[in-house]
């Protein structure tokens, strides 16, 4: 019996009727560039994450490229971040003009480790970005407490966060600017690229809407140089038929996260910890293996599906080696990027479907 690491066509089942009218209402009004349900989905973002604004964007990636405009990030400014993230985070920086900084990350959660970020600081550092990685928010308000001593504004990527929390807020409500992904895999997911964009500031709020709509508010006026990155209707139509069913998934992810650690308990396993304060939402379930090739290997004999989230630190990758960085600079990172293997955990999981990858794994641990 196959399981695949994600299966959107289950998950698009029971919508199907509700995702159609959504999406034929949105072709009868042919308001397919910023229709009403781009801003009723922004309104309810912002209710959702407890902030004052939400902007809609085309993609992840552009939230993230926006945000560092909007908080004043310029070309030879330096960004500091993690190394153990999707490629946007970095690239975003990259494109800002601004360079990355990295700072290894906690070999427990994945996420930067505040330990070390303020001796990361220089004169022309001008951002902090952690990044809230498979799910799990990183430690804010230690981040928060060094940002505000250095007076730093702390942009959260929380692409992969979204329903996550920290201490009881959600997630992309704890910095300056929060960065939501709507790419189809996620928890919340669109057909095809969106994003979202937080905030509780007024004046970043109003600079981000004219920064997506090409520097404007008001057609054929540019008030700064900015960026076509509108969020179709198409796609906040949709999201709008799931966002009601977000916290559900959640729920679902995390029973099924539980479920695994309990089988994986007393194994050479290394499940995910989560931390006193984290509202763990599993973007991704996540284990470390020390002989992650070999079970991989027997998972896709099995017609198992895993995935390595990410295989190479964003330090080692070929196109940041001007930045001047070798591989032993960030042990961590390095460390987990060789040991991590993600399993299927969506929401549509059968309990079978789980019973299956959680005996797989273990076959392959004594085999």
């Amino acid at each position: 019996m196959p399981v695949p690491l994600l299966n959107l066509k289950a998950e698009y089942k029971d919508l199907l009727d509700e995702v159609n009218a959504a999406l034929a209402e949105v072709f009868a009004q042919t308001n397919f560039i910023n229709g009403r349900q781009v801003t009723q989905l922004e309104e309810e973002i912002a209710a959702y994450c407890g902030t004052r604004h939400a902007v809609a964007v085309a993609s992840g990636t552009d939230a993230l490229l926006l945000s560092l405009r909007a908080v004043g990030v310029q070309p030879g400014d330096e960004v500091i971040t993690a190394p153990f993230t999707f490629f946007a985070t970095a690239g975003a920086i990259v494109n800002s003009g601004a360079r990355p900084v990295f700072v290894d990350i906690d070999p427990l959660t994945f996420n930067l480790d505040p330990d070390r970020l303020e001796s990361a600081i220089s004169e022309r550092t001008r951002a902090i970005m952690p990044v809230h990685l498979f799910g799990q928010c990183a430690d804010m308000d230690a981040i928060n407490e060094i940002a505000a001593a250095h007076r730093l504004p702390v942009i959260e990527d929380a692409a992969q966060a979204i329903s996550a929390e920290y201490k009881g807020k959600r997630a992309g409500s704890l910095g300056q600017v929060g960065c939501f992904s709507f790419y189809p895999s996620k928890n919340l997911g669109a057909a095809g690229d969106a994003g979202m964009i937080v905030t509780d500031d007024d004046d970043l709020a109003e600079v981000l809407r004219k920064l997506k709509m090409h520097g404007g508010t008001n057609e054929y006026f540019h008030d700064l140089v900015g960026y076509n990155s509108r969020l179709d209707t198409l796609q906040a139509a949709l999201l709008l038929v799931k966002l009601p069913h977000l916290d559900g998934w959640s729920k679902a992810r995390r029973q099924t996260a539980e479920y695994y650690n309990q089988r994986f308990a007393g194994t050479a396993v290394e499940t995910p910890v989560v931390a006193e304060y984290a509202y763990h939402i599993y973007n991704q379930y996540t284990i470390q293996v020390e002989r992650r090739k070999e079970m991989q290997a027997f998972l896709k004999d099995q017609e198992i599906g895993s995935k390595i989230y990410y295989p190479l630190p964003l330090h080692m990758q070929q196109c940041f080696a001007s930045l001047g960085y070798q591989a032993e600079d960030f042990p961590v990172a390095k460390r987990c990027a060789q040991r991590v293997l993600s399993l299927p955990i969506h929401a549509q999981l059968t309990e079978r479907e789980r019973e299956l990858v959680a005996e797989s794994v273990l076959k392959a641990v004594v085999s």
